[in-house]
């Protein structure tokens, strides 16, 4: 598939006509307000149009957000209706999921397979897995001490009322899927706003909201640019924001969100290191830490950037990952033999290569790529470096593109010092076939999801976020729905 003709008569009809907003249970866009376009970073042309959200729009989102919650039908509806509701969505993806991973990729450059295989289904199961949480929000009785009284002391969790949802741009619809199900399911109202790079996939689930019966104004979705997110924050009538994103644009949001003491969580930036052991399996090894780097171009929050190979197998298996980093084919996510696609813009692509620029002016070696692709479209190449210091540019930022930075190590020490050398502490992963060194390495390294002989494999019953400057709180499972209620005590005397 290479141009609109290929792709189905709804992908064409929806690319064709410019995108409104999902607001009070329409679509709108008012005349007053400006377009952006959206580009496919695989060639750099157009794809499509959207409207740039303004206040007016962002209060009118709130006011039908807060209506729907405090006296429309969601604030009223039974635990059991809102999991049917949830389920219906679930259905809708699965049913429109080859639609979903066009749009996907034309916004964002994954790998068409990757995201019919991989994350618009995960989408689906976020939606029905929530759905399994919606009456299961269950307090606890307590036992009182008080002397010469008695109470009956009970506690409950409570929706925390309208929440913004701000997501990025390397995994549209999963991304949404994930705050949004959690936030419904826990009965909450929303505000969503994808990305300004890929609003396409994003749009397109709001329709199964209408089409699911979901009452108006229980989800809107606003399009924009940074101003808009800025309006979301700094907007007195959300209780809550939930972003995912840099640490950076996190720290500004943590100082707009002191207005009225918003709740806030964050999923941020990491640095993951992947650890081999010597006794790890060595074509596992190859593989796993490969995928780890290259998928998705690099464009992961938990890319297993740093990797630390035991010196008795360094050149073995850097050998190993060096062929296949060098064997990559690139091109379109269309392109069923692709096997890496583009940096999501130019700008990115730039910020990428000047940190790579800058650690080889630090002494870094590039054992591999380093360059941008001369070719149309947004292409870097599977980069690999060493010599590293943990000083230096590459080892120290999130580059978010396919580069990797190998160092050896001695012992287990050594290589816990270096793993939690960081800012950051959002995952990581540890190869060997020693299980007592797996726990204790997992115990050691400061990082909120630790994987064993694997890498980057999320599940929605495992908790996921970070320590350190990689954020506040965790997503998946019940601790994603306690992000979105507030816990109530009452004590009643006897």
């Amino acid at each position: 598939m290479n141009n609109l003709e290929d792709f189905s008569k709804q992908t064409t009809t929806f690319l064709e006509q410019p995108r409104p907003i999902l607001v009070g249970g329409e679509w709108i866009c008012p005349s007053h307000l400006k377009w952006l376009q959206t580009i496919n970073p695989a060639d750099g042309e157009v794809v499509g149009e959207y409207c740039v959200s303004g206040q007016k729009e962002i209060d009118r989102a709130v006011c039908s957000a807060r209506e729907a919650f405090k006296h429309g039908e969601w604030s009223t509806i039974k635990p059991a209706q809102r999991s049917k509701l949830l389920w219906k969505v679930a259905e809708l993806i699965d049913r429109h999921a080859q639609e979903l991973a066009i749009l996907e990729t034309l916004d964002s450059g994954k790998l068409y397979r990757s995201a019919l295989e991989g994350e618009v289904p995960a989408a689906a199961e976020a939606f029905r897995y929530f759905s399994g949480w919606c009456s299961k929000m269950e307090g606890k009785t307590l036992q009182t001490s008080i002397p010469n009284i008695d109470f009956h002391a009970y506690t409950k969790y409570e929706p925390v009322g309208v929440v913004g949802l701000l997501v990025p741009w390397n995994g549209p619809l999963v991304m949404a899927a994930w705050k949004l199900a959690p936030a419904l399911a826990a009965g909450c109202t929303c505000i969503l706003k994808p990305a300004q790079q890929t609003p396409l996939s994003t749009l397109k689930l709001g329709e199964f909201f209408e089409m699911a019966g979901f009452p108006p104004g229980v989800v809107n979705i606003v399009t924009g640019d940074a101003e808009t997110g800025t309006s979301i924050v700094d907007h007195p009538g959300i209780d809550k924001i939930a972003f995912t994103g840099s640490s950076t644009t996190a720290k500004k949001i943590i100082a707009a969100s002191s207005g009225n003491l918003k709740k806030v969580s964050l999923e941020l930036d990491g640095k993951s290191p992947v650890i081999v052991f010597d006794d790890a399996d060595t074509a596992q090894v190859i593989i796993g830490a490969s995928e780890a780097i290259f998928s998705n171009s690099g464009q992961v929050c938990v890319a297993g950037s740093r990797l630390f190979i035991q010196k008795t197998k360094y050149e073995e298996i850097l050998e190993g990952i060096l062929k296949k980093a060098t064997s990559l084919k690139l091109g379109s996510g269309f392109d069923p033999e692709t096997e890496m696609g583009p940096l999501i813009s130019e700008n990115h692509r730039v910020y990428v290569d000047n940190l790579v620029r800058a650690s080889i002016s630090e002494g870094a070696e590039v054992i591999c790529g380093g360059e941008e692709v001369s070719v149309m479209g947004f292409f870097y190449e599977p980069t690999i470096m060493a010599k590293i210091k943990n000083d230096m540019t590459v080892y120290r930022n999130e580059v978010f593109g396919p580069v990797l930075t190998v160092m050896p190590f001695e012992d287990e020490d050594e290589a816990v010092e270096l793993a939690n050398d960081t800012h950051f502490g959002l995952a990581g992963s540890i190869w060997t076939s020693d299980i007592a060194r797996a726990h204790r390495m997992a115990s050691s390294i400061r990082a909120g999801l630790i994987w064993i002989n694997s890498h980057g494999i999320p599940d929605l019953s495992v908790p996921f976020g970070g320590y350190k400057q990689s954020g506040w709180g965790r997503e998946n499972g019940w601790n994603s729905m306690e992000n979105f209620t507030e816990l109530k005590s009452v004590m009643v005397k006897l």
